[in-house]
């Protein structure tokens, strides 16, 4: 089996290179597509799952990796679900419980929530940072930390020492999910990501 990934910054993609390792089975392929930011993935996904539709073996499966960066998070889910279904595609949502093409997934609400999710990977990288950010009110729940979560990862570095000219987001990316174990995350989104991606392999 072969698995092409969608995802909208290079950030996440150096995110996922570390993470499918400790997820997709040895013997499923992956290669991952990066596009120039959130509009540009959204507007050329419809002719890229059209393309893929012409010549895509049996044995391939599609990813779509976005973030829901504050926007309603079931109008950028139906946008993904049309772009697949016009293309012919069947997605985890149409399928019905069968075989389905298609995984379409949203970080809420960035992909550093997925960081705020295991903490204690953001301590190994970033040994400097307070040892007890996990115990702190506005991080029990990274999918709901409020102004914006890659800002929230910014500032709790710098407070650190690390960055002080800005965020580094790729760099941190890659350092952060290096350490990361799938499944003590506690960002509710990285877990439904997960389970649908282990169901989309299972396939």
């Amino acid at each position: 089996m072969h698995l092409e990934c969608f995802v909208e910054e290079p950030s996440a993609a150096e995110a996922m290179r570390n993470l499918f390792p400790k997820i997709v089975p040895p013997e499923v392929s992956f290669e991952i597509h990066v596009y120039n930011g959130k509009p540009d993935l959204i507007y050329k996904l419809p002719s890229r799952l059209k393309g893929y539709k012409g010549w895509m073996p049996n044995d391939f499966r599609i990813l779509v990796l976005i973030d829901e960066d504050r926007q309603d998070c079931h109008d950028l889910k139906s946008q993904l679900e049309q772009a697949a279904g016009n293309a012919g595609l069947i997605t985890k949502s149409s399928a019905g419980g069968k075989t389905f093409q298609v995984l379409n997934r949203i970080i809420v609400e960035e992909l550093e929530a997925w960081f705020f999710g295991d903490i204690a990977a953001v301590q190994m990288a970033y040994s400097r940072i307070n040892p007890h950010l996990g115990s702190k009110k506005p991080f029990r729940k990274p999918d709901e930390i409020a102004g914006g979560t890659w800002e929230s990862l910014e500032r709790v570095l710098q407070q650190g020492g690390y960055f002080p000219g800005g965020l580094a987001k790729i760099e941190a990316a890659r350092e952060i999910s290096k350490h990361m174990e799938p499944s003590r995350n506690t960002s509710p989104s990285f877990q439904t990501f997960l389970a649908g991606l282990k169901s989309l392999l299972e396939e």
